[in-house]
């Protein structure tokens, strides 16, 4: 199971809507074959592992086997046929399943349909890692939502910009190879209007000056204010840019957007501002699991006050620029210590001179009680 997550890694943030999952078949000690999801239309995990371990061994090798997987095979007819067939077919005599799938044409089908087949299956195999692994995608069938990760890079007092806007860069070489990272294992990465329009950012995972991964790039964008000029909308693959407007956003800006390549989604309001659940709501039905955010104080503020927030990432330079600077945070309107903003185990780290704390976020009840 382990080998199987290790496969199951390398299709995080190419895959959605599909779950990244990590296959493996085995003999006894022997790896027959592997293979993880390929992108949506593709091959799943198992039928992956299952026609590698075939070519390179034939089909009778796989027959008595053993397969790893980390979600539950699917046994319904989507863009590929039942994942449970192919498995039947081959004659595997087990099947060990990390996690559960919780989407409603899944959930337990797949085990039920292996077992009237004869074919044994056991459980919650590394179910804490497997679910880890899979967080995304379990929260848009569980919670409604995308797995929500802030990454925030300010200085030891808290600020991101000077007082006259100047941000780049506060943090170091490292610190931001490593939001490239993150950036190449999510689905979208997703800033406010104020970020895109100011740095013209084009929010692609690079490694040694080569572009890794092109997420989707979301804007909280309600008065449509991002330019046609903008890289991600002037850039390759302008599809891959989505703008949360709202209905009242200029119809003469929607067009323009629309003809440079950009979706234009249309997010009701919440008073003054977009209603962020219901934009995340959106954005988990049209196949996003789980979503960076990168962009701006006011914005991440929104957000934790939203309760829309899971997992931080706070990069933190050894350096200070005083109360006139632009705060990492906006007001969170916490009035009482009982009701503030933890981190749950937060695990802490160094990045060249800078710090790394990460961890998920937690809210203090009134009675000192923890809730995710």
């Amino acid at each position: 199971m382990r080998q199987a997550l290790v496969r199951a890694r390398r299709a995080a943030g190419r895959v959605h809507p599909n779950p990244a999952v990590g296959a493996v078949v085995v003999r006894g000690e022997r790896v027959l074959g592997a293979g993880h999801t390929q992108a949506a239309g593709g091959p799943h995990a198992e039928v992956m592992a299952l026609d590698a371990a075939r070519r390179r061994h034939g089909a009778r090798a796989l027959r008595g086997s053993t397969l790893a997987v980390t979600l539950e095979p699917c046994n319904h007819t989507g863009r590929t046929p039942p994942c449970t067939e192919s498995i039947v077919s081959a004659a595997v005599r087990r099947v060990w399943i990390g996690s559960r799938d919780p989407h409603p044409l899944v959930r337990g089908r797949g085990t039920r349909r292996l077992r009237r087949a004869g074919i044994e299956v056991v459980g919650g195999i590394l179910e804490d890692e497997c679910r880890e692994h899979h967080r995304g995608f379990l929260s848009v069938h569980e919670r409604g939502r995308p797995w929500v990760i802030l990454k925030i890079a300010a200085t030891l007092d808290g600020r991101l910009a000077t007082s006259a806007g100047e941000s780049r860069w506060i943090t170091g070489a490292r610190a931001r190879d490593r939001v490239h990272s993150l950036r190449e294992k999510v689905d979208a990465v997703l800033v406010g209007s104020e970020t895109a329009v100011r740095d013209d950012p084009e929010l692609t995972a690079r490694r040694g000056g080569r572009e890794r991964h092109r997420p989707i790039r979301v804007v909280v964008d309600s008065k449509l204010r991002l330019p046609r000029a903008a890289r991600m909308v002037s850039g390759p693959d302008p599809e891959r840019t989505w703008l949360l407007s709202s209905r009242a956003a200029p119809d003469r800006r929607r067009r323009a957007l629309e003809a440079a390549g950009a979706r234009v989604i249309s997010v009701r309001r919440r008073g003054a501002h977009l209603d962020l659940a219901a934009a995340f709501e959106k954005l988990a039905n049209e196949g996003l699991t789980t979503i960076l955010v990168e962009g701006g104080g006011v914005l991440g503020a929104a957000l934790l006050r939203s309760d829309l927030v899971d997992e931080l990432h706070w990069f933190a330079a050894p350096a200070w620029l005083g109360g006139d600077a632009r705060p990492a945070l906006a007001e969170l309107g916490i009035a009482r210590l009982a009701d503030r903003l933890e981190l749950d185990e937060p695990r802490v780290s160094q990045l060249g001179g800078d710090l790394y704390i990460r961890g998920r976020v937690l809210r203090t009840g009134a009675r000192g009680r923890k809730r995710r």
